[in-house]
């Protein structure tokens, strides 16, 4: 089963998140919260596989509840839950350990598909979002050599894989594209994020783009 845990302030947009998922058979809400201090106390205190945070919450926001449950739970994987409009905070979010983002008019289906991947450690993305990120990402300056030092110690391989990995494939979609296997791609990606210092795949994907290794498609 994979254990959920849905932080947001409002308690009706709490029982809806709840409702849906519970129509999952491999899927079970084990703890609620109305602010991040809440949220990182339940992470804390029993295990959690995913947990679904609102970015605005008053007494203890998701962005430094992401940013303690990071620590005090490195096993639960962070999605925001987030309105369009709010790119400011996602980015900030991600830049503290958050594994990803959803809307919060995501439909049903892709809801429960989205916790699912989180599970398994993949990115959830909300498309609408991403693309807004990725617009700011590339008008903004970054630098560099800076990102270049980070993936110095890289293989040849494990560029590839960063590479792919900042165009937002799955673990299966890169496997499929260079003909590996999903256990070995998440090897590779393991051992990427602790050479390089990122706490996530999301935050790997933006040093891709930052060492502008994307452009040598």
């Amino acid at each position: 089963m994979i254990r959920v845990l849905i932080a947001d302030d409002e308690a009706l947009m709490r029982a809806g998140i709840r409702l849906i998922l519970e129509n999952a058979e491999d899927i079970e809400v084990v703890a609620e919260a109305g602010d991040g201090r809440e949220a990182v106390a339940a992470c804390r205190d029993r295990t959690i596989d995913v947990a679904l945070l609102d970015i605005q919450m008053p007494g203890g926001d998701g962005i430094t509840a992401a940013e303690d449950i990071a620590r005090v739970s490195p096993s639960t994987y962070v999605v925001m839950l987030t309105a369009f409009g709010e790119e400011q905070s996602v980015t900030r979010a991600l830049r503290v350990g958050a594994s990803g983002f959803l809307l919060k008019d995501t439909n049903p289906v892709e809801l429960i598909h989205s916790v699912r991947l989180a599970a398994g450690g993949e990115p959830v993305l909300a498309p609408r979002i991403t693309r807004r990120l990725m617009e700011q990402h590339v008008r903004s300056a970054h630098d560099t050599q800076a990102a270049l030092r980070r993936i110095e110690d890289l293989t040849a391989a494990e560029r590839g894989i960063l590479r792919l990995l900042g165009t937002g494939l799955s673990n299966a979609e890169i496997a499929d594209q260079l003909y590996l296997s999903a256990s070995t791609v998440k090897a590779h990606i393991s051992r990427i994020l602790t050479r390089t210092g990122c706490v996530n795949r999301v935050q790997a994907a933006v040093l891709a783009h930052d060492a502008d290794l994307l452009a040598d498609r």
